[in-house]
């Protein structure tokens, strides 16, 4: 798979964790394909809304110290998708939806193959994620241990590392660029963004069918075209809406959502993943009820 940067520019990523941007971001490229959000003053068309799925209401998780304190903000008055400082360290975690499917209980539009493949993988959970592999869409940010925004203004790009797991990054093009033409499918795809207001709006295309697009096993193929929207809502809270169109999966587009909620004074850390794996059972198929191995399985779902 090739890297979306290479290995030296990551080193000096790591030195900017605290950059802060001090300046607006431009609007959207007009020659960017949309997946249409029903959401006011969305900027993308009026297509269907997402619908909410999980999440509590912003705040929500944090175990009754009050209300949450209002989102930080920069100089110019945007609002900032890390710490207020740059001693202020935290992570985004994902709020009641580590194990499911990110639309809830929402009735996914499968086509029928998608559909018979989706309960396939009920049955064996072969996830590409256990087998240290990066996942794109709404399951990059389901994970347990959280992702960090950092927001480089100079480059106008903004990271999203994965903490743990495959312990990766994804790009966000913030220069009001359009996607290549014909890009190289890859795990997070080709992401380019812009800022509605308070909410950082991300298009992505060339995505590849290697990873499941959440936790819940949701198929997709190379056709799939996503519309992010994350909002963060105070300093505890960030709502994350995905919106989805690929018709070669799905009967029409759908949509959902959940919280992030803020886990401070958490970094990133050295993170082995086969060494720690512990989820041996779900990367070779070992039986909940028997314990026994199967082995069956000649390609990875």
């Amino acid at each position: 798979m090739r890297k979306p940067i290479q290995g030296v520019i990551a080193i000096g990523l790591f030195g900017l964790l605290v950059a802060r941007p001090d300046a607006q971001q431009p609007a959207p490229p007009s020659g960017t394909p949309s997946v249409q959000v029903g959401v006011p003053g969305g900027g993308r068309g009026s297509g269907p809304t997402p619908n909410p799925g999980q999440g509590g209401p912003p705040g929500a998780g944090r175990r009754g110290r009050g209300p949450a304190a209002p989102a930080p903000r920069s100089t110019t008055g945007r609002v900032l998708l890390q710490g207020a400082t740059p001693g202020e360290k935290g992570v985004w975690l994902p709020e009641g939806v580590v194990t499911t499917s990110f639309a809830g209980n929402v009735e996914i539009p499968f086509q029928p193959w998608a559909k018979a493949l989706y309960e396939d993988r009920q049955t064996h959970r072969l996830e590409p994620h256990a087998r240290c592999k990066p996942s794109g869409a709404a399951r990059e940010v389901q994970t347990p241990y959280g992702v960090e925004f950092v927001e480089l203004q100079e480059l106008q790009r903004i990271y999203i590392f994965d903490v743990g797991g495959p312990h990766t990054w994804r790009t966000i093009y913030m220069d009001g660029r359009t996607h290549p033409e014909h890009p190289t499918p890859s795990y997070y795809g080709h992401s380019v963004g812009w800022w509605d207001g308070d909410t950082l709006v991300v298009d992505t295309t060339g995505y590849n069918e290697d990873f499941w697009l959440d936790r819940g096993g949701t198929p997709h193929t190379r056709g799939l075209h996503t519309l992010e929207r994350f909002t963060r809502k105070d300093a505890a809270t960030m709502r994350y809406e995905l919106t989805i169109d690929d018709p070669a999966t799905f009967t029409r587009q759908w949509g959902g959502g959940f919280n992030l909620r803020w886990e401070p004074g958490t970094e990133l850390f050295e993170y082995v993943c086969q060494e720690q794996n512990y989820a041996g059972e779900l990367m070779v198929g070992a039986s909940v009820t028997t314990g026994k191995v199967d082995r069956s399985s000649l390609i990875v779902p």
